[in-house]
């Protein structure tokens, strides 16, 4: 049988034991599909996502609107050339919008709306400003405003298919920073409970120092399910940072009235972070 066959092939070809050069090269391509196959496997098995990476999107996080103004495409600092993010918001709806940059980053015709709340004065076809970072003014639109923002938002997520990376909160909806929290109120949000309404993720709850901080404000990737610093979700951490420790003791441990001089700046160096560099929003006072 595999002689006939391979007769034929010669025939067919013109050349006398061609067959055996095709079946040569047939093994040969198939042992490089299965060595090719094989590094792919090994390196899912070592974790090397690369690819993945690139393309899986950041979980969705909550902005205040301090936060939302630093997304304004401008440069990271004076001597670095590397440009923000452009992001701006539609009836609280957080859209990236770098790749429209020439329209909403510096010198685009619409730079006013980088960083901002921009429903209403979009809405409106308007740039006056009293108009910007106003949420409240979507509710107060005629019919016909309201379907013009419809159609923005539509055009943002569909057309245009601008990435969105969250809600923006307005000051006026986010809890009095007064406000005590207990210890159970600082488990109950731990990143895994309700969604409030007008968020896009549920509060992550973090004690440092004095204050109260809610993470779910740019930290869900650290803080928030399989982050590295999930186990301090909805704990008192002051001990733990101060420490730079994981260990459970320090997060069951809420004292600080034992730390070292040392330990109390690298506190302090926390509150300073999550306050200034993270802008995480204050939500209450812990209960000691």
């Amino acid at each position: 049988m595999l002689e006939t066959i391979g007769a034929k092939i010669d025939a067919f070809i013109g050349i006398n034991g061609a067959s055996g050069y095709l079946l040569i090269a047939a093994l040969i391509f198939i042992g490089f599909q299965w060595v090719n196959k094989s590094s792919i496997i090994m390196k899912e098995e070592q974790g090397d996502h690369e690819s993945d990476d690139e393309t899986d999107p950041d979980p969705p996080r909550n902005f205040t609107t301090k936060q939302l103004r630093d997304f304004d495409g401008t440069k990271k600092g004076d001597d670095d050339d590397e440009e923000k993010s452009v992001y701006l918001s539609l009836n609280g709806v957080v859209f990236d919008v770098s790749r429209g940059r020439e329209f909403y980053g510096p010198g685009g015709p619409y730079e006013l709306f980088a960083g901002r709340e921009c429903g209403a004065a979009l809405a409106k076809m308007s740039f006056d400003e009293t108009y910007l970072d106003d949420m409240a003014a979507c509710d107060k639109l005629s019919f016909g405003e309201k379907d013009e923002l419809e159609n923005w938002m539509a055009k943002f997520e569909h057309y245009r298919a601008y990435p969105i990376k969250g809600r923006l909160v307005p000051d006026s909806k986010l809890p009095n920073p007064k406000t005590i929290v207990t210890k159970n109120d600082l488990a109950k949000s731990d990143g895994t409970g309700q969604i409030p309404d007008g968020y896009a993720t549920a509060p992550i709850y973090i004690g440092v120092g004095q204050n109260v901080y809610d993470g779910s404000f740019g930290g869900v990737t650290h803080y928030g399910k399989d982050g590295a610093y999930e186990r301090f979700a909805g704990k008192d951490v002051s001990r733990a940072l101060a420490k730079m420790s994981f260990d459970p003791k320090d997060t069951e441990n809420t004292s600080i009235d034992d730390l070292t001089e040392k330990e109390l700046v690298v506190l302090n160096d926390w509150v300073k972070t999550y306050e200034h560099k993270k802008g995480y929003p204050v939500v209450g006072i812990i209960q000691k």
